[in-house]
């Protein structure tokens, strides 16, 4: 659904604005009134790393007037594999100095203003104020909630993003004219649960293509062109070159958005506390393995412990889809016989590790599968999208 532009425009371009932005005129739906709206706009970046180093870099070509960066962390080694704005002799320096000096190169007109801090449930409110639009670049699921819930209490639209190996989502949280954060994933999942980008890897370009969405978006929302990811979910999966768009809805007992909220001020989210592990890990079982077993007269029962989201990217086909959250809540009884042979499987093996030893106290025979569907994927293996499984 299309939606007015977010920005008012400012004054009219120069001359040498117009040689810069020429590309961005001769389109119909920005032209110059759009471009006087990116100029006058303001804009968040929450994270100066794998995503918000290639969302600063667009946003400041495409001539964003006021960039915010908040971060409080340094530039490691590590970190130039895939974020792009920061370089070698940069290592060891702040992000938002980095990062700043990275935008004035693209674009030296562009103001860049430095939050060298962590995002806070007591400066939060605050920075999100003073912004037009947030681009949610953050790694982890503390500040995405506390990014959403911000935004949601101002009216401002939060372009969130995530990347992990070779899959990306994307969306447009905006309480009032769809779903928020919380509308989706209502609660974090236990630490542990969900693999990292440090455990699982990812693939630098994956982050740029994640970003480079992002932007697009911002442009759309802020000169009011065609229609903003408000209300779909946007999954990418770069080894299987595709991408699906699931529809979303806002939740009426959301407890941020919703018709009576409970969540009336901002607090930190922590990832919850890794849970106490029972009994022993699931013996592993290798992806070339499991795959002859699956072809053979008598295959397992595979178990998928992802999210629906997760699994419309990408299924292993024949798989029961089993979410964690009813494997720790015992809602699974009678989708599977007891003591049966059974595989579980996650994204790379921190989830199906704890399902594993919940299903083997329960008396089932249990095999983890080793890497999870990161591993099957690498070896080539076939998977099945959102119609599959």
């Amino acid at each position: 659904m299309a939606m007015p532009p977010l920005v008012a425009p400012g004054p009219p371009l120069s001359g040498a604005e117009r040689a810069r932005y020429a590309r961005h005129l001769t389109l119909a739906a920005i032209g110059e009134d759009g471009q006087r709206r990116l100029r006058a706009a303001k804009v968040l970046v929450v994270g100066a790393g794998g995503l918000g180093s290639p969302a600063l870099l667009y946003l400041a070509a495409a001539g964003v007037g006021t960039i915010g960066i908040v971060d409080d962390d340094t530039v490691d080694a590590g970190n130039l594999q895939r974020q792009v704005a920061h370089r070698t002799q940069d290592v060891g320096r702040p992000k938002t100095a980095s990062a700043a000096d990275a935008v004035a190169r693209v674009n030296p007109e562009v103001t860049v203003v430095e939050h060298r801090e962590r995002l806070r449930a007591d400066n939060a409110a605050g920075l999100v104020a003073a912004y037009d639009v947030v681009v949610d670049g953050a790694d982890n699921f503390g500040t995405r909630y506390l990014v959403s819930d911000a935004c949601a209490m101002a009216g401002k639209p939060d372009v969130w993003g995530s990347v992990l190996a070779f899959d990306g989502q994307l969306s447009v949280w905006w309480a009032g004219h769809g779903p928020c954060y919380r509308c989706v994933f209502p609660e974090p999942p236990p630490d542990g649960s969900v693999a990292s980008c440090a455990t699982a890897g990812v693939l630098g370009a994956m982050c740029g293509v994640v970003a480079a969405m992002q932007v697009t978006e911002v442009v759309k929302l802020i000169t009011g062109s065609g229609e903003p990811l408000v209300g779909r979910l946007v999954i990418h999966d770069a080894l299987g070159a595709s991408t699906a768009t699931l529809p979303l809805v806002r939740d009426p007992g959301c407890p941020v958005c919703g018709d009576a909220p409970t969540i009336t001020s901002l607090v930190e989210v922590a990832d919850c506390a890794r849970p106490a592990e029972v009994g022993e890990p699931a013996p592993l079982v290798s992806v070339l393995d499991l795959a002859a077993e699956l072809d053979g007269p008598r295959p397992p029962v595979l178990v998928d412990v992802r999210e629906s989201s997760e699994r419309a990217a990408a299924a292993i086909a024949g798989s029961v889809h089993i979410p964690m959250a009813a494997i720790r809540d015992g809602s699974y009884a009678g989708q599977l016989a007891t003591g049966g042979r059974v595989v579980v499987h996650c994204a790379t093996g921190g989830r199906s590790a704890v399902a594993g030893r919940i299903l083997a106290e329960a008396g089932y025979a249990v095999r983890d599968l080793d890497g999870g569907i990161a591993a099957w994927r690498s070896a080539r293996l076939p998977v099945v999208g959102a119609t599959g499984g």
